[in-house]
């Protein structure tokens, strides 16, 4: 019996109680179709509690107590306890129902974990959902720097957890590759390959100078080259290798992304034609003082848009409206964008351009705004790059604490509030470095399971019997296992996957009260038992759902450190 089964059990019988009281005459009221069940947070109030009393008083004209009465009653009176598993019920407060499992059936998490293996935890509950995941929208003129850096680790979690939800997630970096900018970029190529001084609007740090070296190299004649004909060609092959370097390092960061979205392709494939072409069919373009304009204020804008400015030039909300639109027009039923702190102000516009477009834009468009992050190394903030020139890179965050820290501090704080990152606490290998805190606990199972097997100690499935998990840090532990199907839906739901960072260190955390109170391993000369074997099944259940919650934030789960 799984732990979705037992739950289940637990609600039908908590249903059949009240529909037996219903016909009885002791309740006049609608019945619900479902019943919720939550986990206590205190494992002395049993193994799931229900508000369903609460929730019924008023429909019932009584007091929630007696309802809870009444549903108690039916309970042990209709043989309903035998038929869930249920060993103690209990009320509670004004009315709420404690529901405490027998062992076998409270246990029965344990075999759907090892059953389910790496697929324990997914769910449905975002099936149907195809969602278009826009994070790490960069320019390709310089290297991914500590703005970016936390929505690439974050946005690739989420993806995984949406994913685990049941959603169809097409990650998307979006290339700022049109604009002035551009030819900026292409100047400053060319003027360090010509040993002249980088214009004081240009690009700076010294990966220009590495990137003009390279582009002679493999173009001698572009040495050749003058005026706007040589920015031009400096230009395509510094974008070429710089966003190719992008991509490296992403990857390297263990991010990855199915579509990699040009901006300029909009214009040179026309799609920002057709684009204001469905606009103003929807009647929300017009001409004014000789440039083109969105009509935005019709829904909750600040001001109305310009497309296309006097001169004939487009304006970068051009672009934003015909990415939008690509997006739909792409099959994506909801767009979520992850936008940096300095971006709040495109929230109003690119929720007016979904309204523009005909969508819905409380249902089909969400944005997501990540806050900012400081490095601090040594108790001084870190805030130059020596090769970019700027602000610390993703490259050097990563050289200084590697991926895997990286990754799991930047997913572990909620993203709407701002964070610090303490590089000397990351190099840290112990309980106060929270990402060497969950591996370790990882590997301290995987360590435990290897002496189970030198001692003939099996363990798995077939090695599993839950009725002699008896022991109080067993079912605490195995109830918080039982919870990670919720974590991830609920992460899924509120875009949150930093709650799958915060709960597999609390499984961490009870893993290691269990280990201290419940002998795993035989001493001495004992002889192995059953309920050894057992201990150490659980103990490998708990090692899948911290690997699986890892994996979801895209870090390794070591099974040696």
């Amino acid at each position: 019996m799984s732990a979705d089964s037992a739950q289940n059990k637990v609600a039908v019988a908590l249903l059949k109680a009240l529909e037996i009281a219903k016909s009885n005459g002791l309740l006049n009221c609608d019945l619900p179709s479902q019943i919720t069940l939550d986990r206590p947070k205190n494992r002395e109030h049993g193994d799931y509690a229900t508000s369903i009393a609460l929730g019924l008083a008023k429909a019932a004209n009584l007091q929630p107590r007696v309802i809870a009465e009444v549903i108690v009653k039916s309970l042990n009176e209709n043989n309903l306890l035998t038929v869930a598993g249920i060993s103690k019920v209990e009320i509670a407060g004004p009315g709420f129902i404690n529901i405490t499992l027998e062992s076998a059936s409270q246990g029965a998490v344990v075999s759907q974990i090892l059953t389910e293996g790496k697929k324990y935890g997914r769910g449905k509950t975002l099936a149907g959902k195809k969602i278009n995941l826009e994070f790490v929208s960069a320019n390709p003129t310089g290297p991914l720097h500590l703005g970016h850096t936390r929505w690439a680790a974050v946005g690739d979690s989420l993806g995984r957890v949406l994913s685990a939800a049941g959603a169809e997630v097409s990650r998307e970096f979006y290339i700022n590759d049109r604009g002035n900018q551009m030819d900026l970029f292409g100047q400053s190529l060319f003027s360090a390959s010509q040993n002249k001084e980088i214009p004081e609007n240009g690009y700076h740090g010294e990966y220009i100078g590495d990137l003009a070296k390279q582009i002679v190299k493999e173009n001698p004649s572009f040495s050749k080259l003058t005026g706007d004909e040589a920015m031009a060609a400096f230009r395509d092959a510094g974008y070429k290798l710089q966003l190719d370097q992008q991509r490296q390092v992403l990857d390297n960061f263990g991010t990855h992304f199915d579509t990699w979205f040009s901006e300029r392709t909009l214009y040179e494939n026309d799609f920002f034609t057709h684009t204001l072409a469905k606009l103003k069919s929807l009647g929300h373009v017009y001409e004014e003082e000789g440039a083109t304009w969105l009509r935005t204020t019709d829904f909750d804008d600040d001001k109305d848009r310009v497309m296309i400015k006097s001169d004939g030039t487009f304006a970068y909300f051009a672009s934003d409206s015909a990415y939008y639109v690509s997006k739909r027009e792409r099959g994506f039923n909801l767009c979520i964008y992850m936008l940096g702190a300095d971006h709040h102000g495109y929230v109003g516009r690119i929720k007016a351009i979904a309204a523009c477009a005909g969508d819905d834009p409380n249902k089909d468009i969400e944005i997501l705004i990540g806050q900012m992050v400081k490095i601090m190394e040594g108790g001084v903030e870190l805030k130059l790059s020596k090769r970019a020139g700027t602000i610390i890179t993703l490259e050097e965050l990563v050289e200084k604490v590697g991926t895997d820290a990286a990754r799991y501090t930047l997913i572990r704080y909620p993203t709407d509030t701002p964070m610090v990152m303490d590089v000397d606490l990351l190099k840290k290998n112990t309980n106060e470095n929270p990402v060497y805190y969950v591996q370790y606990a990882h590997a301290r199972i995987c360590a435990v399971l290897r002496n189970a097997k030198e001692l003939g100690i099996n363990h798995g499935l077939d090695f599993y019997s839950p009725e002699l998990l008896t022991h109080e840090r067993e079912r605490e532990l195995i109830g918080l296992l039982a919870q990670y199907p919720k974590i991830v839906a609920s992460a899924a739901e509120l875009r949150q996957p930093h709650r799958v960072a915060r709960y597999i260190e609390e499984v961490a955390g009870q893993y290691h009260r269990f280990y201290n109170d419940c002998r795993v391993l035989p001493l001495g000369e004992e002889k192995p038992t059953d309920l050894n074997s057992s201990r150490a099944s659980l103990s490998l259940a708990t090692a899948q759902v911290i690997s699986n919650g890892l994996d979801l934030l895209g870090v390794s789960a070591p099974e040696k450190m």
